[in-house]
C-alpha cells in the first residue's frame, strides 16, 4: 500500500538525534547529508527504521533516498510529491532538484524539467518549462555588438583592486564585457553589498554590463555534494554542470566568446575549477558554441597577491591602514563606514 502524506515524519535541522539517524541512512545509500537542509521528510517501516527520506533547502530538494528493499512500491512518487508540497508550504515555489538519474522520472512526473546532467551521476531539474527561457530572453535583450564578447563570474567578497584589475584587463581584450555577480548569500558580505561595491568600483568603466545574481550561475544552494562520496568527484560534477549551463544557456543569448579568470595560486578548488573551465567550455561533447578561456595573472601589491581573503583578515584585525592599499576607494569608504564606526 502506498504511503500517504500523513505517514511522513518531519525532522528539522535542529534535531540532533534525528539528523544523526538520517545521516546514517543516507550513508547506507551512498549519499552525503547537506548542511543547508532545513527539514527532512522521513518514512519508517514497522520497526521504526527509516526506509525513505528527502530534504528541503532554500529553493532546492536534496538528499532523496529510498531503501533498495522498498523500490517499486510507489514510495518514490509519493515522496517526490510530498517534498514539493512541503517546499510550497515553506514558501519555496521556484524549485531545483539535484538527484540521481534513476529518480528523474518521479520528478518529471511531478512537473519538473531537466536542465543539465552528468551522465550516470546526476541530473538537475527545475519546476518550470519557461523560467530558464525567460531568463535567456532577458539576457538576449542586453546583447551588445562585437566579435569578442567577454564574461567574468565574480563573487567579490568584498570587491578589491584585484577584481578591478581583472575587469580592466578583460575589457582591454574584448569589445564588451558581461560581469555576472554570484547571487548566493553565503559569504561574509551580503549579496546586496557585494553587488553595490562592484557597481561603485566599476562606475567609471564603459563597455561593461553588470548582471545581478542568478540561480543558474554558481548557486551554492544547489551544490550537489550530498550524494557523492569522493570530494574530487563532487567538485567535478558540480563544475561540469555549472559550466555546461553557462555554455548552453547563458553565453549564446549574449554572444559570449571568451571567459576571463584570474590565476589562483592558493585555493585548490578554484584552481581546479579554472582547469575544468578549459575542458567544458570547449568540449565537443556539449552542443553549443565553444568559449575561449583567458587566464590573467593576479595583481600584486609589494610582491603580495591581492585577495579578498586577506582583506577580510585585515578587516577582522581592524587594520584599515593595510587594507586600504588592496581595495578601491569606494570599497574602502564602505568598510570604514560600516566597520570602523561600528567598533567605536
Amino acid at each position: 500500500m502506498e504511503p500517504e502524506l500523513h505517514d511522513f515524519e518531519r525532522i528539522y535541522a535542529g534535531d540532533a538525534k534525528g539528523i544523526d539517524e538520517i545521516t546514517r541512512f543516507l550513508d547506507k545509500n551512498n549519499l552525503n547529508i547537506d548542511d543547508f537542509i532545513e527539514v527532512f521528510l522521513v518514512l519508517r517501516n514497522g520497526k521504526s527504521e527509516i526506509i525513505a527520506c528527502g530534504g528541503i533547502a532554500p529553493g532546492v530538494i536534496k538528499c532523496v533516498a529510498i531503501d533498495d528493499s522498498c523500490r517499486g512500491q510507489g514510495i518514490a512518487l509519493t515522496l517526490a510529491s510530498s517534498l514539493i508540497q512541503l517546499a510550497a508550504e515553506l514558501g519555496y515555489h521556484h524549485l531545483f532538484i539535484y538527484t540521481k538519474p534513476e529518480n528523474e522520472p518521479f520528478f518529471t512526473g511531478c512537473g519538473f524539467y531537466p536542465i543539465a546532467a552528468v551522465p550516470g551521476r546526476v541530473v538537475l531539474l527545475e519546476n518550470s518549462p519557461v523560467r530558464l527561457k525567460q531568463y535567456q530572453a532577458r539576457l538576449a535583450a542586453l546583447k551588445q555588438p562585437g566579435e569578442r564578447i567577454g564574461s567574468i563570474v565574480m563573487n567579490a567578497n568584498p570587491f578589491t583592486n584585484g577584481h578591478l584589475y581583472l575587469i580592466e584587463s578583460a575589457l582591454a581584450q574584448c569589445d564588451w564585457l558581461h560581469l555576472f555577480v554570484v547571487g548566493e548569500d553565503k559569504s561574509q558580505f551580503s549579496y546586496t553589498d557585494r553587488l553595490a561595491l562592484i557597481k561603485a568600483g566599476t562606475a567609471h568603466l564603459s563597455r561593461l554590463t553588470v548582471h545581478e545574481g542568478s540561480p543558474y550561475i554558481i548557486s551554492r544552494a544547489t551544490f550537489p555534494c550530498y550524494f557523492l562520496k569522493q570530494e574530487s568527484i563532487v567538485h567535478q560534477c558540480h563544475m561540469e554542470l555549472d559550466l555546461s549551463i553557462f555554455r548552453i544557456y547563458i553565453a549564446p543569448p549574449l554572444g559570449i566568446t571568451h571567459r576571463f579568470v584570474g590565476n589562483e595560486p592558493n585555493c585548490v578548488i578554484t584552481n581546479y575549477y579554472n582547469k575544468q573551465m578549459r575542458i567544458w567550455l570547449k568540449s565537443p561533447e556539449i552542443n553549443a558554441p565553444p568559449i575561449e578561456v583567458v587566464q590573467i595573472q593576479r595583481l600584486e601589491y609589494q610582491n603580495d597577491v591581492i585577495s579578498a581573503t586577506k582583506v577580510r583578515k585585515w578587516l577582522g584585525e581592524g587594520d584599515f591602514e593595510t587594507l586600504r592599499h588592496y581595495v578601491p576607494d569606494s570599497t574602502y569608504r564602505f568598510l570604514i563606514n560600516k566597520y570602523e564606526k561600528a567598533s567605536v
